[in-house]
């Protein structure tokens, strides 16, 4: 039998070696009982509460023994790099100029040459100009895609003269500088980004001397070309196969503006800047555009209101009449009316 010492509670199990009631060790052999000794029995106690928690602290395994440190590595030691001979001087660089002054004057003979060769096309290109027969059928190359005519013709037709563009009679097709074709009994232009495209009327049945030009010009989506859209009058071309003309532009936006350019020899100039004016509509509403011509004298008009006037400082006074457009808002023109 054990015992606890403690409770002197005893056990018959002898695998135990606790007591169950408070875990002090059991003590071995258990005296033996006198029947007639006085039984102590220890104070109650209170059960309400458990027994206290130990706390179980293993031993600590000592720390693993550091690591020696790595030997220090020995310092490199200098020496200084041993210097190159010094390089023997080579004839090449004797080549290589004599190459470079043989290239010069190969250069000069060709200089030579080419000048030659110019002046001598220059020469017959004269040649052949003065020679040359320029008519009314010129074609003019510089951001107009049909024949021109010459701006000193001498005739001019009389009678009214109306194009409703039901007749495919101005020039159609996309060249470098915009696309013109016909819709819906209209004549469309459009022309490349940040570009202007003028077209001439193909006869001189479109001429304007002393006469009064009418056309409907509208945005197809209401949008306004950056250099604006309109009509031209006495359109001609330089000796220099250049455009020459006057154009009413406008520009319907918000605030609806028109402006007054010139051409000569090919080059724009701004002869009345852009004016607000309540006279032209907004948008892709149509606009009739209309210039009076009465000798030098040229007045411009939108649906029907004056706008301004100009005197032909040019004394261009001849031509056909044309359009103008710029970017690719797609622009309609329809109904063209020439009276005289």
């Amino acid at each position: 039998m054990k015992r606890c010492p403690t409770c002197n509670r005893t056990y018959t199990d002898l695998s135990l070696n606790f007591c169950l009631e408070d875990g002090t060790p059991l003590t071995g052999d258990v005296p033996g009982v006198d029947p007639n000794a006085t039984i102590r029995y220890p104070p109650a106690r209170d059960t309400a509460e458990p027994p206290p928690t130990e706390i179980y602290r293993p031993a600590t395994a000592p720390p693993p023994p550091r690591p020696a440190p790595p030997p220090q590595p020995q310092p490199q030691q200098w020496a200084p790099t041993p210097t190159q001979p010094p390089r023997k001087k080579s004839n090449a660089v004797w080549w290589i100029l004599g190459g470079l002054a043989a290239l010069v004057v190969i250069g000069v003979g060709l200089v030579v040459m080419i000048i030659a060769l110019a002046s001598l096309s220059s020469d017959t290109n004269r040649n052949l100009n003065a020679n040359a027969n320029t008519n009314r059928n010129s074609n003019v190359t510089a951001n107009v895609n049909a024949n021109a005519p010459n701006a000193n013709a001498s005739t001019t037709p009389t009678g009214s003269f109306v194009d409703d563009f039901s007749e495919k009679k101005w020039n159609v097709g996309t060249s470098q500088f915009g696309r013109m074709w016909y819709d819906n009994g209209e004549y469309h232009m459009s022309s490349k980004p940040q570009m202007f495209i003028v077209m001439y009327a193909p006869s001189d049945d479109y001429g304007t001397e002393n006469a009064t030009v009418k056309v409907t010009a509208r945005s197809v989506d209401g949008s306004v070309p950056s250099d604006g859209f309109g009509l031209l009058v006495h359109g001609g071309s330089s000796k220099a196969k250049k455009i020459e003309d006057y154009v009413l532009l406008i520009y319907p936006g918000d605030e609806p503006q028109y402006q007054i350019i010139m051409h000569k020899d090919g080059t724009q100039s701004e002869l009345v800047p852009r004016t607000k004016s309540t006279a032209i509509h907004s948008g892709s509403s149509p606009n009739e555009l209309e210039v009076r011509i009465k000798g030098l004298e040229l007045s411009f008009y939108a649906n029907g209101q004056y706008l301004t006037k100009i005197t032909d400082s040019a004394n261009y006074r001849r031509g056909r009449a044309g359009f103008y457009t710029s970017d690719t808002t797609d622009v309609a023109f329809d109904n063209l009316e020439i009276d005289r």
